[in-house]
């Protein structure tokens, strides 16, 4: 049997050992392990998660093998067909020339996976950032490519190329959502959203209208505009609507197109951030967290700490609207009460595609400190969840998902210690499945950092309630504790 089969086959026959209590009480399940003996990355390290569900099927993507300066020796998946009580995990071929196993590829390394599924095409995707390694020992965002699968998301096609990066280009932070309603008139469309870091992250769209099998060129806003981070969800009459945070990091900013991808609006502003530096050492900046409802209202998250005095500690908050151009003003979650000292960020937020409107299923997984006053020795790292019913008016009390974790447990990198710039939350069968890396003590200088997931899926509801946070306002004069605008930097 083929090593990647086998690894296969191992995951699935030890699910259930691989169940682990959470200090909270929840149970999680690890979904992949890092496999690889490079000695240029650091192992075993797993990191930055995204996900996407269609049905009974989740599926979700990350980094495996984390270099320092940028990027991984592969792309990990782990897909459910049954709601997520099993998996099936494995790696992508044809990428990187570390994956011998899985077929090697052109590639140096690789980055930034997003999954999102063509219902059109019944076509699986993961949009993943190539790298290449330059000769003066720094690294290039070499193109954006899509790997494929017509198999349920349970095996993987050599990628196909968006956009390859040209002389100067360097490319980074991509992501990729389908037209999945069959009424719409762009149905079976593809976007992949990306920045060109060697042009002062310029914002560029691709589109697919075959299932991903090709792509048409990348094209700029309306107004030519710079960011990163871009997240498209698509609205059930096809206009597409693409948050990301400007170049440095200093708003959230959003983008539309009505004509499926032949053009895109100028920009407009979602809102300022203002947001608290994360203590310890860790890599967690205001990049955007979005999704979408029946209806085709766009939530859209972000960690700010406009609502603490002197920005010491992150909230996160989130903005919503129903065509892309207007923003509501910007709400907090209230996880907890305002004097709590605890820190929130890297949100993955996720909407019951059923639902919409006040009857609005909303999960939010993110990361948080205690006390947001750590320093890298003693920060205690863990993994919360909130959710609400109706759209936001009210929220669950806070779960504790996982943790407590040591920086010093996570792969380092050139920007911090590492979990991820993002985490994902998807639904299944009317509850929540987020998956999230979950580090343990190294042993013998080995790292142990993987992709988990709760064994059962997160209600939206609950008994224990908080209002949300009405009547509140932000203080006044609020902004950033550190320097205003963040210089520019690639997010590998």
């Amino acid at each position: 049997m083929p090593p990647i089969l086998r690894f296969v086959s191992l995951v699935a026959a030890l699910a259930a050992w691989l169940a682990l209590a959470a200090p909270a009480g929840a149970t999680l399940t690890q979904v992949s392990s890092d496999p690889f003996s490079n000695t240029t990355s650091q192992h075993k390290t797993e990191v930055e998660p995204d996900t996407f569900s269609f049905g009974s099927t989740v599926a979700g993507a990350f980094q495996v093998g984390r270099f320092f300066n940028g990027g991984a020796s592969d792309i990990g998946f782990a897909t459910s067909i049954t709601g997520g009580s099993t998996w099936t995990s494995g790696f992508l071929p044809g990428i990187t020339k570390i994956t011998t196993d899985q077929g090697a590829g052109p590639y140096d390394r690789v980055s930034d996976p997003s999954v999102a599924y063509d219902v059109a095409h019944n076509a699986w995707l993961i949009s993943s950032l190539a790298i290449t390694e330059l000769s003066g020992g720094g690294i290039r965002g070499a193109a954006v490519l899509v790997s494929r699968s017509t198999a349920g998301g349970l095996t993987w096609g050599n990628p196909v190329t968006v956009a390859a990066a040209g002389a100067g280009s360097d490319f980074d932070k991509n992501w990729t959502a389908c037209d999945n309603t069959p009424s719409s008139p762009f149905f079976g469309h593809c976007y992949t959203t990306f920045d060109d870091f060697g042009d002062g992250d310029r914002l560029k769209v691709s589109t697919s209208t075959d299932g991903g099998v090709t792509w048409g060129p990348a094209l700029n806003t309306g107004d030519n505009a710079t960011g990163l981070g871009g997240q498209p969800v698509v609205q059930p009459g096809g206009t597409v609507i693409i948050p990301a945070a400007n170049a440095s990091e200093s708003a959230i900013i959003a983008f539309r197109s009505t004509d499926g991808g032949a053009s895109w609006s100028s920009t407009v502003l979602v809102a300022p951030v203002a947001d608290h530096n994360v203590a310890g050492g860790l890599r967690a900046g205001p990049l955007p967290s979005a999704e979408i409802d029946a209806a085709g209202k766009v939530y859209v998250a972000w960690q700010d700490c406009r609502f603490r005095r002197g920005c010491k500690s992150n909230d996160i908050v989130y903005s919503t609207s129903t065509d892309g151009a207007s923003w509501s003003s910007v709400t907090r979650v209230p996880i907890d009460s305002l004097t709590s000292g605890a820190d929130h960020f890297i949100p993955g937020v996720a909407v019951d595609p059923g639902t919409s409107g006040t009857g609005a299923h909303i999960g939010l997984t993110y990361y948080y400190y205690p006390q947001a006053r750590c320093r890298t020795s003693t920060c205690q790292l863990q993994v919360g969840f909130v959710s609400s019913a109706n759209g936001g008016s009210t929220w669950t009390s806070p779960t504790q998902l996982a943790g407590p974790m040591t920086l010093t447990w996570l792969a380092n990198t050139s920007q911090g210690f590492m979990v991820g710039d993002y985490i994902s939350t998807s639904f299944s069968g009317g509850t929540s499945h987020p998956i999230f890396a979950v580090a343990n003590a190294p042993t013998a200088g080995v790292f142990d950092e993987a992709m988990y997931t709760p064994a059962s899926g997160l209600a939206s509801a609950g008994s224990a309630t908080v209002q949300a946070a009405k009547g509140e306002h932000a203080v006044a004069g609020a902004a950033s504790d550190h320097a205003s605008p963040r210089s520019p930097v690639a997010n590998r």
